[in-house]
């Protein structure tokens, strides 16, 4: 199917602070070609880790086979569950380099111990544009990618709250170094 189970996206995606016994990471992703002021689905679905190669590189394996046209533009835009690895990063940060009207609209970030902040960043500076998801994202997300039949999304307890955290988290990752550093002197400034 190309439509996720719902309680395999609810228990996946939840943006839980600590959110222990999430061993897979899951991509929900959208790919749209632009002409002129239109653009075109092309494709969606979703994709998960298998046999020890991380889902972004199955995605990036998937869409390299599509043998793109490189003088179109071309939108992916990608829904994850967990943030992607240094090396996932870089494979990525990498693919949108070698194809430059390629545009990535989103992707996820949770707190993990083993998320890697310098992949965030170089995915940043490749032109990803990342981002935590918010009501509005997973309510696209539940009736794009999941089996919902017909049902509402509805937000759980603590959704906006942690969204709003890890947004914090994540600006304060993709800020450049030095302006972190003038923060921090900034605070001791003020005795913050």
């Amino acid at each position: 199917s190309l439509l996720m189970k719902r309680k395999l996206f609810l228990y996946n995606f939840k943006n839980l602070r600590w959110a222990k016994g999430r061993r897979e990471t899951y991509l929900c992703y959208v790919v749209k070609r632009r002409d002129s002021a239109t653009s075109c689905s092309l494709d969606f679905g979703y994709l998960r880790n298998k046999m020890g190669c991380h889902v972004e590189v199955l995605f990036l394996r998937y869409i390299s086979a599509w043998d793109l046209d490189p003088g179109r533009c071309y939108r992916i835009t990608w829904f994850t569950s967990w943030s992607p690895c240094y090396d996932c990063a870089r494979h990525v940060a990498d693919f949108l380099r070698a194809y430059p009207n390629l545009t990535t609209a989103r992707l996820y970030f949770c707190e993990d111990r083993k998320a890697e902040p310098e992949g965030l960043r170089r995915l940043h500076r490749a032109g990803a544009q990342i981002a935590i998801m918010t009501f509005k994202d997973y309510f696209y997300c539940w009736n794009t990618f999941v089996e919902n039949r017909e049902k509402t999304f509805k937000a759980w307890e603590g959704l906006h709250e942690n969204s709003v955290h890890l947004s914090r988290k994540l600006r304060r990752i993709l800020l450049p170094l030095y302006e972190v550093d003038d923060l921090r002197d900034a605070f001791k400034t003020l005795g913050l």
